[in-house]
């Protein structure tokens, strides 16, 4: 699979957007590696980069403040539509996240856009239980401290 155009898709606030200035540092079949500035300047942190792993519905994405200094790991559950034809890659954010500070702490956010979206039926029943499972593996991981795994594609890159 080669990807020329990536998008990301929200479902809350609906929204698809043409990622046209994140560079694709590395891709393949499992996943896309990333790296960008904020779409929107935001006061505490200006860029970052991401790991897509394509079969595990994760993004996990590092996210840095002006200076270079870590603000934290953000992990989104998402869900991939690739358009061979045109080479292009959206990703929908399945809106439960997972946000993993340097210290060790852990928040799980977001819930209650999942619950949103489900009640507005902006989700189908099958995105929300990939969501579910998806974000199950991932806590799975991180409560067996097996989050390095994940890290590592970034790391390996110096990211």
């Amino acid at each position: 699979m080669t990807i020329s155009r990536l998008y990301r898709r929200r479902l809350i606030p609906s929204e698809c957007i043409l990622l046209k200035d994140d560079i694709i540092l590395e891709q393949n079949d499992e996943f896309i590696i990333t790296k960008w500035n904020t779409i929107h300047p935001k006061p505490d942190f200006s860029h970052g980069c991401s790991c897509y792993f394509l079969r595990e519905g994760i993004k996990v994405s590092k996210i840095y403040r002006e200076d270079g200094t870590l603000v934290y790991w953000y992990c989104d559950i998402v869900d991939f539509t690739f358009d061979e034809a045109t080479e292009t890659l959206t990703v929908t954010d399945l809106l439960a996240d997972v946000i993993l500070y340097p210290e060790g702490r852990m928040e799980v956010v977001d819930l209650d856009e999942l619950a949103e979206a489900m009640e507005r039926e902006l989700i189908t029943k099958e995105q929300m239980t990939t969501c579910l499972r998806n974000l199950n593996h991932l806590l799975s991981m991180i409560y067996r401290d097996k989050f390095d795994r994940l890290q590592a594609r970034l790391d390996k890159l110096g990211l």
